[in-house]
């Protein structure tokens, strides 16, 4: 089981972008999805989450107001949809799944399934 992110890419600061997690092979209407970044040189940081059944969810600080997060339970899919991107959005973003009704970003740990990453490049 790896969920499987697509969307990134290159775009002006002030784009927009959405970034979709496919997970197969597990109960996925059962997983809270987890989206995760890291830049160069930083250490991985939350960014969104949505629980199991999409009545919880929780942005980072830096993605308020700008990141949307919600989930296709027929398509086994979690978007992200970024708008008004920054610069200091450039990062590798990961979606990551968690067997929980309601999501959290402090324990990564607790995620068991990580994808492999989607690179997203925001130019100024």
């Amino acid at each position: 089981v790896q969920p499987v992110e697509s969307g990134g890419g290159l775009v002006q600061a002030g784009g927009s972008l959405r970034l979709s997690c496919a997970a197969s092979g597990l109960a996925f209407e059962d997983y809270a999805i987890g989206w995760f970044r890291q830049a160069p040189g930083k250490e991985r940081e939350g960014v969104s989450c949505i629980g199991s059944g999409a009545g919880n969810t929780v942005y980072a600080d830096a993605a308020k107001g700008r990141f949307t997060i919600s989930r296709d339970n027929a398509k086994t899919t979690v978007y992200l949809q970024i708008n008004n991107l920054k610069p200091e959005d450039t990062a590798v973003y990961y979606c990551a799944a968690d067997l929980a009704i309601t999501c959290g970003l402090a324990l990564s740990h607790r995620y068991d399934y990580w994808g492999r990453g989607t690179q997203v490049t925001v130019s100024s």
